[in-house]
């Protein structure tokens, strides 16, 4: 089991990244990204932070991976960004998409997908057909998400990565400890956005993992 995107008291989640992983591993998860809010202002300390809490999280037997979820930045600086976050050792970088939740500066999705230094485009709302095709040849996943009101678009934004033959990832957004998904819950989440069971079952995988991490 695998989430590529929570957060932890470093932004605005309830958990010190310990006790993230601790969870994390009771449900039986065996690989966990921390990607807190991120800007200019905190990449590298986010980086750090994360890489500190490794070695506990290898005791609690969870691969953590080191990771940030641009957010809120102007379009203009999301790449400089991700390359920043990559260079200063995150494993993952997710961005911040889109979502019709929230005043996320037009022209985010399409700039994440243009850099060779994002993964995950989280929750991007209405995702164009055009940032699909992005994502597609960027080796960027598009994210299928549990977390309430950026939800919402879940089944066109599994439609737009069919279309476009881009990755797609379950994650769970995670901000407190109820959020972390149950192993069937993960599945209901996929064929909540209109996966079939086996589609769901490959998607939550451990070849989806290999796809983004390139492993």
């Amino acid at each position: 089991m695998y989430d590529l995107h929570t957060h932890t008291t470093m932004s605005d989640g309830d958990l010190l990244p310990t006790e993230l992983v601790r969870r994390a591993a009771v449900l039986g998860y065996d690989t966990l990204a921390i990607t807190d809010h991120a800007d200019a202002s905190n990449i590298r300390d986010l980086i750090k932070s994360v890489n500190a809490v490794k070695k506990s999280a290898d005791i609690f037997g969870v691969r953590l991976l080191a990771g940030v979820e641009i957010t809120h930045v102007p379009p203009e600086e999301i790449g400089e960004l991700a390359e920043l976050a990559k260079k200063s050792g995150a494993d993952i970088v997710v961005v911040h998409g889109e979502t019709i939740m929230e005043p996320v500066a037009p022209g985010t999705n399409l700039a994440a997908c243009m850099s060779d230094y994002v993964d995950i485009l989280a929750h991007p709302g209405f995702v164009s057909p055009e940032v699909a095709a992005e994502a597609k040849r960027h080796n960027i996943a598009l994210e299928i998400t549990s977390r309430g009101g950026h939800n919402r678009t879940n089944g066109h934004v599994l439609q737009a990565a069919l279309k476009s033959g881009c990755t797609v990832i379950i994650d769970s957004d995670t901000h407190g400890p109820s959020d972390l998904l149950t192993k069937n819950a993960r599945k209901m989440v996929a064929m909540g956005a209109g996966m079939t069971g086996d589609d769901a079952e490959n998607i939550l995988s451990d070849k989806t993992l290999e796809k983004i991490l390139n492993i």
